[in-house]
């Protein structure tokens, strides 16, 4: 047996508290769960059912913290935890969950799966069973400042085209700004435009904002392959750059799980609250047309659907402001069949995107999000997680479907009335 292996058998061991003990305490193997994951739907593998992919850590708690498992370990009826058991369960653990949430939302007595198999993570990624993607990801993103590898270098070059294009100065390390803007690597080189964007939406409006050279980057790579210290020294690097250019409020890009470390675990992580407030684009957007900031004109004749983040709407609660948003510029809005809280994953969250061993299976369970768009019968959909955008733009690809995907902000900044106001 390893001593990395030791290591992580005690990591999952800490994890194990009274909330995780309640869990698999009250757990009536109802299999419900089950029918709430993509992974199991469109495959039927009963691999796939969420509970079942938390068996190590089940294995370890019913060994150590029931009776009958005491019991039965004294004399040799409940095995320790293996290698083995790590090594076959680690593509349930990282490539069949996107903890995207659905299935905490489905269980009849409230166990939040989610989170379980988010600590259960911790203790795989210090045994070194994590995929081999997320942990070069969680490298880069602590010695380079993004999991992508883009450098301030790269963002200064970014935005000067920006500023170029539209003629606006993009404040870098201005302090006393009222705003710091993060952003994600996808964003800085797949979607620029979501820059400049932002960047004339914050001029009509006339916000005070900034970008910080030390902590540009939203998203948080400890949080997907469960690395607590370094989820923790990512937080601890906006919250620093923040401080030091006393700044108000943090405003979280669309990215799903940067909103979720930033927003939600980030002061959990560090160990203290925030001198300032945290808020998603979306939620500043419908901000400041509530206040008369932002003024909208003409709507889109398209019929539009929207995909919902699981992070930012499931697990953050933004549901209502996308929507208000839609509605001020989209004609012809289309529900989909299971939307908002209930919406089904992209499949690429979690670091699931990040983790090439799992692309065949994400293609596989695209499935379902194929099924939820054709229901509708509309051809754009729109979204505001630049990760979603990409995992959905492949999934498209893929099954040769006639669908385009934009940014809610970036559809929010086509109907600008410009000019401050």
């Amino acid at each position: 047996m390893s001593e990395q292996f030791e290591q992580g058998v005690e990591v999952l061991r800490q994890q194990i508290d009274a909330k995780i003990s309640s869990y698999f305490s009250s757990c009536v193997h109802c299999g419900l769960c089950a029918e709430a994951c993509l992974f199991y739907t469109e495959t039927h593998d009963p691999r796939y059912t969420p509970i079942y992919k938390l068996e190590p850590m089940r294995k370890l708690w019913r060994r150590e913290h029931t009776f009958w498992g005491k019991l039965g370990a004294i004399f040799g009826l409940n095995q320790p935890l293996t290698e083995q058991d790590f090594a076959d369960w680690k593509t349930l653990v990282y490539d069949s969950c996107t903890l995207c949430g659905r299935c905490s939302m489905i269980c009849p007595v409230g166990n939040d799966i989610t989170y379980m198999i988010r600590k259960q993570r911790e203790g795989f990624s210090v045994a070194g069973y994590a995929p081999d993607g997320m942990k070069e990801a969680t490298v880069r993103a602590l010695k380079i400042g993004s999991p992508m590898g883009v450098t301030f270098k790269t963002l200064k070059a970014a935005l000067a085209h920006v500023e170029k294009d539209t003629g606006l100065e993009i404040p870098i390390d201005k302090k006393g700004a009222d705003y710091m803007t993060l952003f994600s690597s996808m964003e800085i080189v797949n979607f620029p435009e979501y820059i400049e964007s932002i960047a004339r939406i914050f001029e009509a409006a006339g916000i005070s904002w900034t970008v910080s050279s030390k902590a540009f980057e939203a998203t948080n790579s400890g949080i997907q392959i469960g690395n607590k210290e370094a989820a923790a020294e990512l937080v601890n690097r906006v919250v620093v750059a923040a401080e030091e250019l006393n700044v108000k409020y943090v405003v979280s890009p669309e990215c799903g799980h940067a909103y979720t470390a930033i927003r939600w675990e980030g002061p959990n992580l560090i160990g203290r609250q925030y001198p300032f407030d945290v808020v998603h684009i979306l939620e500043l957007l419908e901000q400041l047309k509530n206040d008369g900031r932002l003024q909208l004109e003409g709507k889109s004749v398209a019929p539009m659907t929207l995909h919902d983040p699981c992070q930012i709407v499931r697990r953050g609660g933004v549901v209502q402001q996308p929507r208000e948003l839609l509605d001020g510029v989209a004609e012809n809005f289309v529900e989909m069949k299971e939307h908002g809280v209930m919406n089904w994953c992209c499949g690429g969250g979690g670091g699931v995107s990040a983790n090439e061993r799992a692309e065949p299976l994400r293609l596989r369970v695209f499935e379902r999000k194929k099924k939820q768009l054709q229901e509708t019968g509309v051809n754009t959909m729109v979204t505001a997680c630049a990760n979603c955008r990409i995992i959905l733009e492949e999934g498209i690809e893929h099954n040769e479907m006639d669908t385009e995907v934009i940014s809610l902000t970036e559809l929010v900044a086509d109907h600008l009335v410009d000019g401050p106001k």
